[in-house]
Parts: C-alpha cells; sequence; structure tokens
C-alpha cells in the first residue's frame, strides 16, 4: 500500500529513547530518567479529587468545541495573576494538549507550502507537524549570545509566512527578553506575518518572568498546556488564544478534526486550579535540582551549558567527548543506566555535539543520576 509524501517525517527521537529504556527496564535493570520533559510528580491532588467527584454524576460525554466555559474562564483569570493581561474569556479553546493546539494553528494561519520560521535548536515536533501539513519549516541558526531566540537582524535574512517563538524555549530553558519579543512582534505585524507563540513551560521560571505575546499584541496565536507546570502530561489537556476573529475559524477545525478535547481531563484541569501550593512545591524541586546539575556537570567536563532561564532542561556542548550525540545517548543509558536526549532531535545541524538532559524528576532521582554519570564519563574507553 502506497504511504503519502506528507506521512515521511522524521521520529521523534526522546520517544525512542524512552522506549529503549522502558526495555531496559523490563528486564530487570534501573534508569534514571533524565531524557522526557515530563514532571516526575503526578496531577495535584485537588484535580484528582474533583475529577472523582465529578465523575459519579457526570457521564463525561462530549463537551462543546471550545471546551468547557468554566475551565477557560478560569485560564483567562491566570493571564490577569501572571501577567496583568485582561484577557476575554472567550478567546480561550480547550485543545487536546499542545499537539492539538499546534494542528489547529498551523492549520487555520497557513496554506501549503508557506514558510514558518523556527529556532534551531527547537522543538522537533514543530518542523515535524509542519511538514505533514505540507508547510516548509525554516530554521533559524541561535546563538548563546542572543540565548538561542531569533533576533530581529536574523528575520530579514528569511522570506517566511509565520513565526513560532517559544520562551523558555526546548531544549535551552532560555528566554527571550521584553525588548527584543517587542520588536519581533513589531516586525511581524509590518510584514504580515504570523506570530505563535509556545508558552507552553511559563509558570516555571527561576529569576526573571516570562513575557506572553499577549502582553503587546492580540494578533497572535498563544499556545499553552496543563502538562509542565501543571504537572498534568498524560491527560493531553492545552489551551490556545487566538484573535476574537479567528474564534470561529478555528473552532470547525476544532469540530472536524478533533470534536473536543476529552472531558475527563477539562474537569481534572479545572480541579488542578486549587492545587497551586502542591505545584509551587514542585518548582523548589526543580531549583534544586538544577542547582545540583549546575555545580556538578561542570566538574564531569561539561563546561558549556546553555543559561537556563526557565522550563527543566540544560543544553549541553559534549564535542570534547563525542561527535555523535546519538551514540552517545545510547552509551549512556546502555552503559551508565541514565537517559538522556541527544541534540540532533533538537537541531539536525549542529546537534551532533549536544545533548539535552531534564531535570523534571525527584531530587533524589537527580543526585542518582548525577552520581551514574560520574561513573560513566571516568570510563574513558567508552568515550569518542
Amino acid at each position: 500500500m502506497k504511504n503519502s509524501q506528507r506521512s515521511i517525517i522524521d521520529p521523534f527521537i526522546v520517544m525512542d529513547i524512552m522506549e529503549r529504556a522502558h526495555s531496559i527496564e523490563q528486564k530487570g535493570q534501573t534508569v534514571v530518567h533524565m531524557e522526557v520533559g515530563q514532571p516526575g510528580t503526578s496531577a495535584p491532588k485537588a484535580a484528582k479529587d474533583f475529577l472523582k467527584a465529578t465523575m459519579e454524576d457526570n457521564p463525561m460525554g462530549y463537551t462543546v468545541a471550545l471546551g468547557l466555559p468554566d475551565l477557560r474562564k478560569k485560564i483567562a483569570e491566570l493571564y490577569g495573576e501572571w501577567y496583568g493581561v485582561d484577557l476575554d474569556w472567550n478567546r480561550v479553546i480547550i485543545t487536546g494538549g499542545s499537539s492539538a493546539g499546534f494542528i489547529l494553528a498551523f492549520t487555520a494561519l497557513f496554506d501549503k507550502l508557506d514558510k514558518v520560521g523556527l529556532a534551531n535548536p527547537g522543538y522537533p515536533s514543530y518542523r515535524q507537524i509542519m511538514k505533514a501539513l505540507n508547510l516548509e519549516p525554516v530554521l533559524i541558526d541561535t546563538t548563546e549570545k542572543n540565548k538561542f531566540q531569533p533576533t530581529l537582524s536574523d528575520l530579514i535574512s528569511h522570506n517566511i509566512n509565520g513565526l513560532l517563538i517559544a520562551s523558555p524555549g526546548n531544549p535551552t530553558g532560555c528566554m527571550i527578553e521584553r525588548e527584543p519579543l517587542e520588536a519581533l512582534i513589531d516586525y511581524c505585524k509590518d510584514k504580515k506575518v504570523s506570530l505563535i507563540s509556545d508558552e507552553i513551560y511559563h509558570g516555571i521560571q527561576y529569576d526573571v518572568q516570562p513575557s506572553t505575546m499577549l502582553e503587546f499584541s492580540d494578533s497572535c496565536y498563544i499556545i499553552n498546556s496543563f502538562s509542565k507546570y501543571f504537572s498534568m502530561t498524560g491527560w493531553r489537556i492545552g489551551w490556545i488564544i487566538v484573535p476574537k476573529e479567528h474564534v470561529r475559524i478555528v473552532e470547525r477545525i476544532q469540530q472536524n478534526m478533533f470534536i473536543c478535547a476529552s472531558h475527563a481531563s477539562q474537569i481534572l484541569a479545572l480541579g488542578a486550579f486549587e492545587g497551586r501550593m502542591e505545584l509551587e512545591k514542585n518548582l523548589e524541586t526543580y531549583q534544586t535540582n538544577r542547582k545540583k546539575l549546575l555545580a556538578a556537570l561542570p566538574e564531569l567536563g561539561f563546561n558549556n551549558i546553555a543559561p537556563p532561564d526557565g522550563a527543566f532542561y540544560l543544553y549541553i556542548d559534549i564535542g570534547e567527548f563525542s561527535s555523535d550525540s546519538y551514540d552517545f545517548a545510547k552509551k549512556m543509558l546502555d552503559i551508565g543506566g541514565v537517559a538522556l536526549t541527544p541534540g540532533i532531535d533538537f537541531d539536525p545541524i549542529n546537534g551532533k555535539s549536544k545533548i539535552r538532559i531534564s531535570y523534571a524528576r525527584s531530587t533524589p532521582e537527580i543526585l542518582m543520576g548525577i552520581e551514574r554519570i560520574k561513573i560513566f564519563m571516568n570510563q574513558k574507553k567508552y568515550l569518542q
């Protein structure tokens, strides 16, 4: 049977690493999971209790395509709390995780063969979803000097129909500052370039709060999720905020592609707003883990680490030890018992000399990971 050209996309390598790790665990060996961007905690207790109580009397059928109004209102209130933005809740649309949000956004905004700019390195599924939708991802090489974020001068040399910004970014955790962000927004408005802001790691920051694009413009798409700050990855629930005149456009696409997001997940998300104290404790864990790793890794020879402003990742140059990050990651897993992500997932050009470490798990797990990495790095025969 013939397959479509749209289906010829690259694998999501971190998921392959996770599958390899699970195979090792099934043989009775332990693995420290530092590969996937998944909190080590479950959904907040208040959220689970609220879902249990609601399920007693609610059959959990379809919701309206835009999502439960009460949940949309709660999300709008969050923007007032975090950023001082007065957001009309009618512009909030509930999605099946941020992944569905990207499909909705790309489908609503772009036509076949449109070009969309992306920071390189960046989250790999951006470009793979675009390819599957017959769009052309345009990789914009970034530098540590500019916090691995695209700049105004970068855009001038590219002919694009859209631009996707992620701050804090994955895999680096670096954030774009307010003035450069506003400059990009003004440029895109002038050039009629459609803007999308991936804000999935908002709420997980350490020194400076990230800016939402809504602080500067209503002519953009905002994508977020309950996966990271709210610790609800497997529930596949997120949201997208669109200009008022685009609500009906996205609603029609949602009706036909997804019908609606999971009713149970929407109820859980609604209850999660009552678990904020628990979520803030998660942030303390990430802060501790970040501090431990930044202190330990340079002693093991990892001296070039992107400065993480938020999220729960470290993007590390391993060029001194290996020119094949996938091979390095497999050896670290098979021999060292630590799962991490090769940089080629995030940067097909320069990622062969990079790895990403996630520190979203518990502190004891991270400390165990550090010890295992130390043992592995001391075995020089496994390097190069």
